[in-house]
């Protein structure tokens, strides 16, 4: 009986874009944002002017749409781990898609490429591969990984 041994994890993170608005306030806002235009729409009809009432009712779709965009873009992740010698990441698509890259960890060199105090780039390479990650963080976000993976590195190079 053969055994697989398990890789030893020495570091792992995983990215999601961030969103602001838990599901529970996104609901309360959609009740609130219905019933006020609700209310302007009977407002209107009194006054007679009806026609104006679907346009509530246009604008609060478009808002619950624009919201459920945003949740939907929310699904994708990143997973970074290093494991015994190898440096991995999978991305994980709206769809649910996996792609997975191997590095091996020694060769490993992590850059950030700077364009302005707002724009940045960073990037994962060995032996001639190279895979940009976080591409949907903040550039401060973006730095701060980078410093975690240099970090985590350097201790599995040098424990």
């Amino acid at each position: 009986m053969s055994t697989i041994a398990t890789p030893t994890v020495h570091w792992e993170t995983i990215l999601r874009p961030h969103r602001s608005l838990p599901t529970r306030g996104f609901h309360i806002l959609m009740l609130a944002l219905t019933a006020v235009s609700f209310l302007c729409g009977v407002m209107f009809i009194r006054m007679g002017a009806w026609p104006v009432c679907g346009f509530f009712g246009v604008d609060v779709l478009l808002v619950y749409g624009a919201f459920r965009l945003s949740y939907r873009s929310g699904r994708r992740r990143e997973t970074l781990r290093l494991a015994d010698d190898d440096f991995t990441v999978e991305r994980v698509s709206v769809r649910g898609e996996a792609r997975f890259w191997r590095f091996q960890a020694f060769w490993l060199r992590v850059r950030l490429v700077e364009r302005n105090e707002d724009m940045n780039r960073l990037l994962v390479s060995s032996h001639g591969k190279s895979l940009a990650v976080g591409g949907f963080l903040t550039a401060a976000e973006r730095r701060d990984l980078a410093a975690d993976i240099e970090r985590a590195l350097a201790q599995w190079r040098h424990p």
